[in-house]
């Protein structure tokens, strides 16, 4: 006589354990083939030169185009795609049409008018100043009597493009700073320097204050 239990025990579901490790096997590799692709879709957009872009050019954000590519770390080399500023920037060296953009192709400052021009600090450099740091160029020249003529701003808004300490035993312990100064006040301010003119640096005021 068959019993309640026999029926029950033969309509139970069985898994085949060989069944659930296949499972196992198959969601595995859907899993690993789904990271591999998403890991290979890890691009950054940059900005790409349109059209060929000529030393000197004032560019805008609608004169590049955008492509997303896998860089890694050299990335931060080139002009990432949000990274534009508002007043544009200036092609340094000439960019070929579909060229990515280097950061050090472009400037915010069209630095074909300027000359470095490095000057001794007289003192120690306030210390809210540094490379990049704009500052005015305020002379004055010395009397017979050993004074000086009341000062005047010689060169405004010069950039500072770096900081020489001196070092070893013949330096005079001194900071000079090189500075990006337009180059028709070249003259002026070697001739200053020639004259021994007093000459402090001094943070230029930002626009608007």
């Amino acid at each position: 006589m068959t019993t309640r239990r026999d029926r029950g025990e033969r309509g139970a579901l069985r898994l085949d354990p060989r069944l659930i490790i296949g499972i196992a096997l198959i969601a595995g590799s859907t899993f690993g083939v789904w990271t591999l692709v998403s890991g290979l879709d890890d691009g950054v957009e940059v900005y790409v030169a349109r059209g060929t872009l000529a030393s000197g050019t004032h560019i805008q954000v609608d004169d590049l185009d955008t492509e997303s590519v896998r860089l890694g770390a050299s990335a931060e080399h080139y002009v990432v795609a949000g990274d534009f500023p508002e007043d544009g920037l200036v092609v340094a060296r000439t960019i070929e049409a579909g060229e990515l953009v280097p950061d050090a192709s472009v400037d915010a400052t069209d630095r074909a008018g300027l000359a470095t021009v490095v000057v001794p600090s007289r003192g120690p450099l306030p210390a809210d100043v540094s490379t990049g740091t704009r500052v005015d160029v305020w002379t004055a020249a010395e009397t017979e009597g050993g004074g000086y003529e009341p000062p005047t701003v010689l060169v405004s808004g010069a950039e500072i493009a770096g900081i020489i300490e001196s070092e070893g035993m013949v330096s005079s312990g001194g900071t000079s700073v090189e500075l990006l100064v337009p180059r028709e006040k070249v003259a002026a301010l070697l001739g200053a320097l020639a004259s021994g003119d007093a000459i402090d640096l001094v943070p230029a005021r930002a626009s608007g204050e």
